[in-house]
């Protein structure tokens, strides 16, 4: 019986960042255990759509396919996820897949996602470490920390959960729930703490922490179940700690 069923989507496309969108219908021979990357896959072998006429290559992102770098992230029937493990049996049909529209469109469903690698930068997203030499084993994290800054993170700056929160969107300059869990995740660390006011002062500017609404989105279509509600209430309580160390002139000698 799959050798007659079929799957059909239909795709937002755009060719290129200042043309307008359109909508174009593809139909695939049904294969068991098919998700979202396999059929734009053979869509892209053979670009011929529901019509039958000759068409482009339709363009997305990918990288791993194992739900761990955050690339195929796209709305796929109204819902922002990554199409890696989005699967065909899973899915109502017609599967319609857009681009995520917080992020701009470069071409399909390929987005730019230059605004929050920029806010990485801003909250300085990494630990300082000098790797000209060897600096022997780092120092320890009790395990209780170990075991939530594990959970952080998971996260892969995938933009679902920016794409979820009504506070994110082209009139609004606030970073986004993922950039406020990831300060925590930072300051959390026994060498990335000595930025721990750096990222505070950060999220306490202009789009930071303020912009968040609380409208809990994020939480919901985080794929990997990161407590990012539990995390900014965590930020929230910290940047206010930092502001009254900023009022009193706090010699930051204790925390």
């Amino acid at each position: 019986m799959s050798e007659n069923k079929t799957v059909t989507f239909i795709i937002t496309r755009q060719d290129h960042p200042d043309s307008p969108p359109y909508k174009e219908e593809f139909k695939l021979p049904y294969r068991p255990n098919m998700n979202v990357i396999s059929a734009l896959m053979e869509i892209r072998r053979n670009p011929v759509n529901a019509k039958g006429e000759k068409t482009t290559p339709v363009a997305w992102d990918m990288n791993c396919l194992e739900e761990v770098c955050g690339a195929c992230s796209m709305r796929i029937n109204g819902k922002p996820r990554q199409s890696c493990t989005a699967l065909v049996d899973q899915l109502e049909q017609p599967i319609r897949l857009e681009p995520m529209d917080t992020f701009p469109v470069v071409r399909d469903l390929v987005i730019d996602r230059s605004r929050m690698f920029d806010s990485l930068k801003r909250i300085k997203a990494w630990i300082p470490i000098d790797g000209t030499y060897d600096l022997g084993p780092g120092p320890r994290m009790p395990e209780r920390t170990r075991q939530w800054a594990y959970e952080l993170s998971k996260c892969m700056t995938c933009g679902v959960c920016l794409e979820a929160c009504p506070n994110v969107n082209s009139k609004s300059d606030f970073i986004g729930p993922a950039l406020l869990s990831l300060p925590r995740l930072y300051n959390a660390h026994p060498t990335g703490a000595m930025n721990k006011d750096e990222r505070l002062e950060a999220l306490m500017g202009d789009g930071g922490i303020s912009g968040c609404g609380n409208s809990q989105n994020c939480v919901q279509v985080c794929p990997k179940g990161i407590p990012l509600t539990t995390s900014i209430a965590a930020m929230n309580r910290a940047t206010n700690i930092q502001m009254f160390k900023n009022f009193f002139g706090s010699d930051h000698m204790v925390d």
